[in-house]
């Protein structure tokens, strides 16, 4: 092929985590390098010399420009519930807002994104698609999230449809093969809850 693939992130950020998981869904080799472009927002996509970014329009540019294992629903509504999820996720569930994010609205939104699963083990359906992709937030960091600060949003007497879907897509091989170290995440976020706020 030839191509050059990199992703500008950071090893931390779901953000970051989504494209590289997108990536190698599709069986693109990339180099996930750690750098801060000019506007401090990663990730950043370098394919043959060309800047994208934006998490979600990056994958929406994967998804158009490699064809295999399609991580978009084929059908047109289809696309727009996955669209309107991700966007969804991305709106209510920012890392760097959880702190300020009430316990009712929290559970709000997690009782929506269950409801959205429609009983399927993955949004996709059988297989990860892109509302998975953009809900890896939820799926690892939420867990560590809950750890360090000792609350309980996320759980299998809560939301048991939710609780399964975080369990099979952290467990997913490839997933995995994502994730950062969660010791050293959780290290973050735990100096993070200890620090004083201003």
């Amino acid at each position: 092929m030839g191509e050059e693939v990199k992703v500008f992130g950071t090893w931390a950020s779901p953000f970051s985590r989504r494209v590289e998981l997108a990536l190698r869904l599709k069986g693109v080799p990339s180099l996930l390098l750690k750098y801060n472009p000019v506007y401090k927002k990663v990730p950043v996509l370098l394919h043959n010399g060309k800047p994208i970014a934006e998490s979600l329009v990056i994958l929406e540019y994967i998804e158009e420009t490699w064809k295999n294992n399609p991580i978009w629903p084929e059908d047109p509504y289809g696309k727009a519930m996955a669209r309107f999820w991700a966007k969804f996720i991305d709106d209510k569930w920012s890392p760097e807002s959880e702190r300020e994010k009430a316990m009712e609205e929290a559970c709000e939104c997690l009782k929506a994104l269950e409801s959205a699963l429609n009983g399927n083990k993955f949004y996709g359906g059988h297989t990860i698609g892109l509302v998975d992709i953009a809900a890896n937030f939820i799926g690892f960091w939420l867990s560590i999230v809950q750890e360090a600060t000792g609350r309980e949003l996320l759980s299998a007497h809560k939301f048991p449809l939710l609780f399964n879907w975080s369990h099979d897509f952290v467990n997913c091989g490839i997933v995995q093969e994502c994730l950062p170290p969660k010791d050293k995440v959780l290290a973050i976020f735990k100096a993070r809850v200890a620090a004083p706020s201003n």
